[in-house]
Protein backbone atom coordinates (compact mmCIF):
# COMPACT_ATOMS: atom_id res chain seq x y z
CA UNK A 1 0.00 0.00 0.00
CA UNK A 2 1.36 3.38 -0.97
CA UNK A 3 1.01 6.80 0.55
CA UNK A 4 -1.63 9.15 -0.84
CA UNK A 5 -0.40 10.98 -3.93
CA UNK A 6 -1.61 13.23 -6.74
CA UNK A 7 -0.80 12.99 -10.42
CA UNK A 8 -0.69 16.37 -12.24
CA UNK A 9 -2.67 17.03 -15.35
CA UNK A 10 -0.95 16.05 -18.58
CA UNK A 11 -1.82 17.57 -21.92
CA UNK A 12 -4.52 19.56 -20.15
CA UNK A 13 -6.66 22.16 -21.83
CA UNK A 14 -7.26 24.63 -19.01
CA UNK A 15 -4.46 24.38 -16.49
CA UNK A 16 -6.41 22.43 -13.84
CA UNK A 17 -5.53 18.94 -12.71
CA UNK A 18 -7.02 16.21 -14.89
CA UNK A 19 -7.68 14.19 -11.78
CA UNK A 20 -6.77 13.87 -8.16
CA UNK A 21 -6.13 10.55 -6.46
CA UNK A 22 -6.22 10.70 -2.72
CA UNK A 23 -4.95 7.19 -2.21
CA UNK A 24 -3.98 4.11 -4.18
CA UNK A 25 -4.82 0.70 -2.82
CA UNK A 26 -4.39 -2.83 -4.03
CA UNK A 27 -7.89 -4.26 -3.70
CA UNK A 28 -8.56 -7.96 -3.99
CA UNK A 29 -10.32 -8.83 -7.19
CA UNK A 30 -9.39 -5.51 -8.80
CA UNK A 31 -5.68 -6.02 -9.11
CA UNK A 32 -2.99 -3.36 -8.87
CA UNK A 33 -4.06 -1.22 -11.79
CA UNK A 34 -4.87 2.47 -11.33
CA UNK A 35 -6.23 5.10 -13.63
CA UNK A 36 -6.33 8.91 -13.49
CA UNK A 37 -9.78 10.13 -14.45
CA UNK A 38 -11.44 13.50 -14.84
CA UNK A 39 -14.79 14.66 -13.49
CA UNK A 40 -17.19 17.16 -15.00
CA UNK A 41 -17.53 20.59 -13.37
CA UNK A 42 -20.60 22.76 -13.19
CA UNK A 43 -21.11 25.66 -15.59
CA UNK A 44 -19.79 29.04 -14.50
CA UNK A 45 -21.75 32.14 -15.48
CA UNK A 46 -20.42 35.67 -15.33
CA UNK A 47 -22.28 38.51 -13.64
CA UNK A 48 -25.06 40.43 -15.30
CA UNK A 49 -24.46 43.91 -13.89
CA UNK A 50 -22.95 46.86 -15.76
CA UNK A 51 -19.35 46.21 -14.70
CA UNK A 52 -19.48 42.47 -15.46
CA UNK A 53 -21.12 42.96 -18.87
CA UNK A 54 -18.62 45.69 -19.73
CA UNK A 55 -15.65 43.47 -18.90
CA UNK A 56 -16.96 40.16 -20.26
CA UNK A 57 -18.70 41.74 -23.24
CA UNK A 58 -17.42 45.05 -24.51
CA UNK A 59 -13.85 44.73 -23.20
CA UNK A 60 -13.29 41.01 -23.81
CA UNK A 61 -15.58 39.65 -26.50
CA UNK A 62 -14.87 40.88 -30.07
CA UNK A 63 -18.40 40.17 -31.31
CA UNK A 64 -20.11 42.09 -28.51
CA UNK A 65 -17.52 44.88 -28.74
CA UNK A 66 -18.04 45.37 -32.46
CA UNK A 67 -21.83 45.09 -32.27
CA UNK A 68 -22.12 47.68 -29.47
CA UNK A 69 -19.76 50.04 -31.27
CA UNK A 70 -21.64 49.67 -34.54
CA UNK A 71 -24.96 50.59 -32.93
CA UNK A 72 -23.60 53.44 -30.81
CA UNK A 73 -21.49 54.98 -33.58
CA UNK A 74 -24.21 54.65 -36.22
CA UNK A 75 -26.83 56.20 -33.93
CA UNK A 76 -24.53 59.01 -32.80
CA UNK A 77 -23.71 59.92 -36.42
CA UNK A 78 -27.33 60.66 -37.34
CA UNK A 79 -28.03 64.45 -37.17
CA UNK A 80 -31.07 65.81 -35.36
CA UNK A 81 -33.67 68.37 -36.39
CA UNK A 82 -35.64 70.70 -34.10
CA UNK A 83 -39.27 71.71 -34.60
CA UNK A 84 -41.57 74.10 -32.81
CA UNK A 85 -44.95 72.72 -33.68
CA UNK A 86 -44.73 71.95 -37.41
CA UNK A 87 -42.10 74.57 -38.21
CA UNK A 88 -38.47 73.50 -38.40
CA UNK A 89 -36.01 75.73 -36.54
CA UNK A 90 -32.55 75.33 -38.03
CA UNK A 91 -30.64 77.24 -35.34
CA UNK A 92 -32.57 76.11 -32.27
CA UNK A 93 -30.77 76.44 -28.94
CA UNK A 94 -31.50 72.78 -28.12
CA UNK A 95 -29.52 71.69 -31.21
CA UNK A 96 -26.59 73.90 -30.19
CA UNK A 97 -26.65 72.32 -26.73
CA UNK A 98 -26.63 68.80 -28.18
CA UNK A 99 -23.81 69.68 -30.60
CA UNK A 100 -21.65 70.85 -27.68
CA UNK A 101 -23.12 69.35 -24.49
CA UNK A 102 -20.12 70.13 -22.28
CA UNK A 103 -16.53 71.30 -22.39
CA UNK A 104 -15.07 67.79 -22.64
CA UNK A 105 -17.32 66.17 -25.23
CA UNK A 106 -18.69 66.92 -28.64
CA UNK A 107 -22.18 65.92 -29.67
CA UNK A 108 -21.15 62.65 -31.34
CA UNK A 109 -18.98 61.60 -28.35
CA UNK A 110 -21.78 62.42 -25.92
CA UNK A 111 -24.43 60.47 -27.83
CA UNK A 112 -22.11 57.51 -28.47
CA UNK A 113 -21.44 57.20 -24.73
CA UNK A 114 -25.15 57.56 -23.99
CA UNK A 115 -26.10 54.77 -26.40
CA UNK A 116 -23.25 52.66 -25.03
CA UNK A 117 -24.64 53.04 -21.51
CA UNK A 118 -28.07 51.97 -22.74
CA UNK A 119 -26.71 48.87 -24.48
CA UNK A 120 -24.44 47.74 -21.63
CA UNK A 121 -26.61 48.72 -18.69
CA UNK A 122 -30.11 49.25 -20.04
CA UNK A 123 -29.94 52.69 -18.39
CA UNK A 124 -28.51 56.12 -19.20
CA UNK A 125 -28.51 59.16 -16.94
CA UNK A 126 -28.07 62.78 -18.06
CA UNK A 127 -27.42 65.52 -15.52
CA UNK A 128 -28.08 69.14 -16.57
CA UNK A 129 -25.94 72.06 -15.44
CA UNK A 130 -28.28 75.00 -14.83
CA UNK A 131 -27.04 78.59 -14.65
CA UNK A 132 -29.56 81.35 -14.16
CA UNK A 133 -32.45 79.11 -15.13
CA UNK A 134 -30.84 78.13 -18.45
CA UNK A 135 -29.24 74.81 -19.39
CA UNK A 136 -25.55 75.37 -20.02
CA UNK A 137 -24.16 71.83 -20.13
CA UNK A 138 -25.22 68.19 -20.16
CA UNK A 139 -23.21 65.48 -18.40
CA UNK A 140 -23.55 61.68 -18.45
CA UNK A 141 -23.57 59.74 -15.19
CA UNK A 142 -22.06 56.28 -15.22
CA UNK A 143 -24.92 53.83 -14.59
CA UNK A 144 -23.10 51.64 -12.06
CA UNK A 145 -22.50 54.70 -9.85
CA UNK A 146 -26.18 55.65 -9.69
CA UNK A 147 -28.55 54.34 -7.01
CA UNK A 148 -32.27 54.97 -7.43
CA UNK A 149 -34.03 56.15 -4.27
CA UNK A 150 -37.71 55.26 -4.31
CA UNK A 151 -40.34 57.15 -2.32
CA UNK A 152 -43.15 55.71 -0.23
CA UNK A 153 -45.35 55.55 -3.29
CA UNK A 154 -42.79 53.41 -5.13
CA UNK A 155 -41.83 56.06 -7.68
CA UNK A 156 -38.24 57.37 -7.98
CA UNK A 157 -37.67 60.20 -5.56
CA UNK A 158 -33.98 60.92 -6.16
CA UNK A 159 -30.74 59.53 -7.54
CA UNK A 160 -27.61 59.03 -5.45
CA UNK A 161 -24.43 59.37 -7.49
CA UNK A 162 -21.28 57.86 -5.97
CA UNK A 163 -17.94 59.06 -7.38
CA UNK A 164 -14.58 59.87 -5.84
CA UNK A 165 -15.71 58.86 -2.37
CA UNK A 166 -18.49 61.46 -2.45
CA UNK A 167 -22.22 60.86 -2.77
CA UNK A 168 -24.46 63.50 -4.34
CA UNK A 169 -28.24 63.30 -4.21
CA UNK A 170 -29.92 64.53 -7.38
CA UNK A 171 -33.69 65.09 -7.61
CA UNK A 172 -35.79 62.88 -9.84
CA UNK A 173 -38.39 65.63 -10.29
CA UNK A 174 -38.47 69.42 -9.91
CA UNK A 175 -41.28 71.91 -9.80
CA UNK A 176 -42.38 73.56 -13.01
CA UNK A 177 -40.10 76.47 -13.91
CA UNK A 178 -37.44 75.41 -11.39
CA UNK A 179 -35.10 73.92 -13.99
CA UNK A 180 -34.51 70.31 -14.98
CA UNK A 181 -34.12 67.10 -13.02
CA UNK A 182 -31.92 64.18 -14.04
CA UNK A 183 -33.02 62.52 -17.27
CA UNK A 184 -33.24 58.75 -16.91
CA UNK A 185 -33.36 56.79 -20.17
CA UNK A 186 -34.01 53.08 -19.88
CA UNK A 187 -34.83 50.03 -21.95
CA UNK A 188 -37.83 47.87 -21.11
CA UNK A 189 -37.41 45.57 -18.12
CA UNK A 190 -40.36 43.26 -17.32
CA UNK A 191 -39.39 42.70 -13.67
CA UNK A 192 -38.00 46.05 -12.57
CA UNK A 193 -40.06 49.20 -12.12
CA UNK A 194 -37.11 51.58 -12.06
CA UNK A 195 -34.18 50.17 -14.05
CA UNK A 196 -33.81 49.00 -17.64
CA UNK A 197 -32.58 45.68 -18.99
CA UNK A 198 -29.42 45.43 -21.09
CA UNK A 199 -29.68 43.37 -24.31
CA UNK A 200 -26.47 41.62 -23.28
CA UNK A 201 -28.28 40.08 -20.30
CA UNK A 202 -30.49 38.11 -22.68
CA UNK A 203 -27.37 37.11 -24.64
CA UNK A 204 -25.42 36.35 -21.46
CA UNK A 205 -25.28 32.57 -21.95
CA UNK A 206 -23.98 32.98 -25.50
CA UNK A 207 -21.50 35.59 -24.28
CA UNK A 208 -20.11 33.25 -21.63
CA UNK A 209 -19.99 30.39 -24.14
CA UNK A 210 -18.07 32.50 -26.65
CA UNK A 211 -15.56 33.70 -24.04
CA UNK A 212 -15.14 30.18 -22.63
CA UNK A 213 -14.54 28.80 -26.13
CA UNK A 214 -11.83 31.38 -26.77
CA UNK A 215 -10.21 30.67 -23.40
CA UNK A 216 -10.38 26.90 -23.95
CA UNK A 217 -8.90 27.25 -27.41
CA UNK A 218 -6.01 29.36 -26.08
CA UNK A 219 -5.34 26.93 -23.23
CA UNK A 220 -5.48 23.99 -25.63
CA UNK A 221 -2.85 25.59 -27.85
CA UNK A 222 -0.69 26.39 -24.84
CA UNK A 223 -0.80 22.71 -23.89
CA UNK A 224 0.40 21.24 -27.17
CA UNK A 225 -3.03 21.42 -28.79
CA UNK A 226 -4.02 18.07 -27.28
CA UNK A 227 -7.23 17.18 -25.44
CA UNK A 228 -7.03 16.00 -21.84
CA UNK A 229 -6.79 12.33 -21.03
CA UNK A 230 -5.50 9.83 -18.51
CA UNK A 231 -2.41 7.74 -17.92
CA UNK A 232 -3.39 4.17 -17.05
CA UNK A 233 -0.89 1.97 -15.19
CA UNK A 234 -1.62 -1.74 -15.40
CA UNK A 235 1.52 -3.89 -15.40
CA UNK A 236 1.34 -7.54 -16.26
CA UNK A 237 2.96 -8.70 -13.04
CA UNK A 238 0.94 -6.44 -10.71
CA UNK A 239 2.21 -3.84 -8.28
CA UNK A 240 2.17 -0.05 -8.03
CA UNK A 241 4.51 2.74 -9.02
CA UNK A 242 7.26 3.30 -6.52
CA UNK A 243 7.75 6.84 -5.16
CA UNK A 244 10.88 7.21 -7.31
CA UNK A 245 9.04 6.06 -10.42
CA UNK A 246 6.19 8.44 -9.73
CA UNK A 247 8.52 11.41 -9.20
CA UNK A 248 10.47 10.60 -12.37
CA UNK A 249 7.24 10.29 -14.41
CA UNK A 250 5.93 13.54 -13.01
CA UNK A 251 9.16 15.36 -13.85
CA UNK A 252 9.23 13.99 -17.41
CA UNK A 253 5.64 14.99 -18.06
CA UNK A 254 6.09 18.54 -16.77
CA UNK A 255 9.43 19.24 -18.44
CA UNK A 256 9.27 17.25 -21.64
CA UNK A 257 5.68 17.20 -22.81
CA UNK A 258 3.76 20.18 -21.41
CA UNK A 259 3.51 23.62 -22.97
CA UNK A 260 3.39 25.06 -26.46
CA UNK A 261 7.13 24.53 -26.98
CA UNK A 262 6.60 20.76 -26.89
CA UNK A 263 3.67 20.70 -29.31
CA UNK A 264 3.62 17.51 -31.37
CA UNK A 265 6.35 15.79 -29.40
CA UNK A 266 5.61 12.04 -29.16
CA UNK A 267 5.04 10.50 -25.76
CA UNK A 268 7.17 7.50 -24.88
CA UNK A 269 5.41 5.11 -22.53
CA UNK A 270 6.96 2.15 -20.74
CA UNK A 271 6.42 -0.21 -17.88
CA UNK A 272 2.69 -0.79 -18.27
CA UNK A 273 1.72 2.84 -18.89
CA UNK A 274 -0.96 3.60 -21.48
CA UNK A 275 -2.48 6.94 -22.58
CA UNK A 276 -6.25 7.10 -22.88
CA UNK A 277 -7.79 10.22 -24.39
CA UNK A 278 -10.86 11.21 -22.40
CA UNK A 279 -11.95 14.63 -23.63
CA UNK A 280 -13.62 15.30 -26.95
CA UNK A 281 -11.45 16.72 -29.69
CA UNK A 282 -12.30 20.10 -31.23
CA UNK A 283 -13.67 18.23 -34.26
CA UNK A 284 -15.86 15.99 -32.10
CA UNK A 285 -17.16 19.04 -30.24
CA UNK A 286 -18.01 20.83 -33.51
CA UNK A 287 -15.98 23.62 -31.96
CA UNK A 288 -16.19 26.23 -34.71
CA UNK A 289 -19.91 25.82 -35.26
CA UNK A 290 -20.57 26.19 -31.52
CA UNK A 291 -18.42 29.33 -31.44
CA UNK A 292 -20.15 30.79 -34.50
CA UNK A 293 -23.55 29.90 -33.04
CA UNK A 294 -22.72 31.80 -29.84
CA UNK A 295 -21.56 34.76 -31.93
CA UNK A 296 -24.87 34.75 -33.84
CA UNK A 297 -26.83 34.73 -30.58
CA UNK A 298 -24.85 37.74 -29.30
CA UNK A 299 -25.50 39.62 -32.55
CA UNK A 300 -29.18 38.66 -32.39
CA UNK A 301 -29.51 39.91 -28.83
CA UNK A 302 -28.05 43.30 -29.77
CA UNK A 303 -29.97 43.54 -33.03
CA UNK A 304 -27.04 43.46 -35.47
CA UNK A 305 -27.33 41.21 -38.55
CA UNK A 306 -24.55 38.58 -38.24
CA UNK A 307 -23.67 39.20 -41.88
CA UNK A 308 -22.42 42.68 -40.95
CA UNK A 309 -20.08 41.15 -38.35
CA UNK A 310 -18.57 38.62 -40.75
CA UNK A 311 -20.06 35.61 -38.95
CA UNK A 312 -20.26 32.68 -41.40
CA UNK A 313 -23.35 30.60 -41.98
CA UNK A 314 -25.93 33.39 -41.91
CA UNK A 315 -27.95 33.91 -45.09
CA UNK A 316 -30.96 35.73 -43.67
CA UNK A 317 -30.53 38.69 -46.02
CA UNK A 318 -30.02 38.55 -49.77
CA UNK A 319 -26.97 40.80 -49.69
CA UNK A 320 -24.92 43.10 -47.52
CA UNK A 321 -26.95 46.15 -48.56
CA UNK A 322 -30.20 44.58 -47.37
CA UNK A 323 -28.61 43.63 -44.05
CA UNK A 324 -27.28 47.17 -43.63
CA UNK A 325 -30.72 48.67 -44.27
CA UNK A 326 -32.36 46.26 -41.82
CA UNK A 327 -29.73 47.20 -39.22
CA UNK A 328 -30.77 50.85 -39.43
CA UNK A 329 -34.50 50.24 -39.67
CA UNK A 330 -34.80 47.63 -36.90
CA UNK A 331 -32.09 48.64 -34.45
CA UNK A 332 -30.53 52.08 -34.91
CA UNK A 333 -33.54 54.24 -35.77
CA UNK A 334 -35.86 52.90 -33.01
CA UNK A 335 -33.20 53.75 -30.44
CA UNK A 336 -32.72 57.25 -31.89
CA UNK A 337 -36.46 57.97 -32.04
CA UNK A 338 -37.06 56.96 -28.43
CA UNK A 339 -34.04 58.97 -27.28
CA UNK A 340 -35.15 62.03 -29.26
CA UNK A 341 -38.66 61.77 -27.81
CA UNK A 342 -37.26 61.64 -24.25
CA UNK A 343 -35.02 64.65 -24.87
CA UNK A 344 -37.94 66.55 -26.42
CA UNK A 345 -40.13 66.07 -23.37
CA UNK A 346 -37.23 66.77 -20.99
CA UNK A 347 -35.82 69.90 -22.66
CA UNK A 348 -39.35 71.12 -23.36
CA UNK A 349 -39.50 72.30 -19.76
CA UNK A 350 -36.81 74.87 -20.55
CA UNK A 351 -37.09 75.57 -24.28
CA UNK A 352 -40.87 75.42 -24.59
CA UNK A 353 -43.46 72.69 -24.59
CA UNK A 354 -43.76 72.73 -28.38
CA UNK A 355 -40.14 71.56 -28.86
CA UNK A 356 -39.85 68.36 -30.90
CA UNK A 357 -36.53 66.72 -31.74
CA UNK A 358 -36.32 64.17 -34.54
CA UNK A 359 -33.50 62.45 -36.44
CA UNK A 360 -32.73 63.74 -39.93
CA UNK A 361 -33.29 60.61 -42.01
CA UNK A 362 -31.80 62.31 -45.07
CA UNK A 363 -28.47 62.19 -43.26
CA UNK A 364 -28.55 58.40 -42.83
CA UNK A 365 -26.27 56.84 -45.43
CA UNK A 366 -27.74 53.38 -44.84
CA UNK A 367 -31.15 54.53 -46.10
CA UNK A 368 -29.91 56.11 -49.34
CA UNK A 369 -31.55 53.40 -51.46
CA UNK A 370 -34.92 53.91 -49.81
CA UNK A 371 -34.60 57.68 -50.21
CA UNK A 372 -33.83 57.41 -53.92
CA UNK A 373 -36.83 55.13 -54.47
CA UNK A 374 -39.11 57.53 -52.57
CA UNK A 375 -37.93 60.54 -54.57
CA UNK A 376 -38.43 58.64 -57.82
CA UNK A 377 -42.01 57.67 -56.91
CA UNK A 378 -42.94 61.14 -55.70
CA UNK A 379 -41.24 62.83 -58.66
CA UNK A 380 -43.24 60.70 -61.09
CA UNK A 381 -46.57 61.64 -59.43
CA UNK A 382 -47.93 64.16 -61.92
CA UNK A 383 -51.05 64.78 -59.83
CA UNK A 384 -48.96 66.46 -57.07
CA UNK A 385 -47.72 70.03 -57.11
CA UNK A 386 -44.09 70.88 -56.34
CA UNK A 387 -45.00 71.99 -52.82
CA UNK A 388 -46.94 68.77 -52.20
CA UNK A 389 -44.01 66.73 -53.44
CA UNK A 390 -41.65 68.54 -51.10
CA UNK A 391 -43.97 67.93 -48.18
CA UNK A 392 -44.31 64.24 -49.13
CA UNK A 393 -40.53 63.70 -48.85
CA UNK A 394 -40.21 65.61 -45.59
CA UNK A 395 -39.35 69.15 -46.68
Amino acid sequence: MKSPFRLPRFFAGEGRAVAEISEAKAVAGVGSAFAVISGEGSAHWSGRNYAALSRAGFMKNPVAHRAVRMIAEAAAAVPWLAYEGKAEVADHAALSLLLRPNGRQGGADFLEALYGHLLLSGNAYVEPLMVGGAVRELHLLRPDRVAIIAGRDGWPLAYDYHAGGVTRRLPAEVESGAGLAVLHLKLFHPLDDHSGLSPLVAAGAALDLSNAASGWNKALLDNSARPSGALVYQPKDGGNLSPNQYDRLKEQLEEGYSGAANAGRPLVLEGGLDWKAMALSPKDMDFMEAKNGAARDIALGLGVPPMLLGIPGDNTYANYQEAHRAFYRLTVLPMIFRTAASFSAWLGGVFGERLRLEPDLDGVAGLATEREALWARVGAATFLSDDEKREAVGY
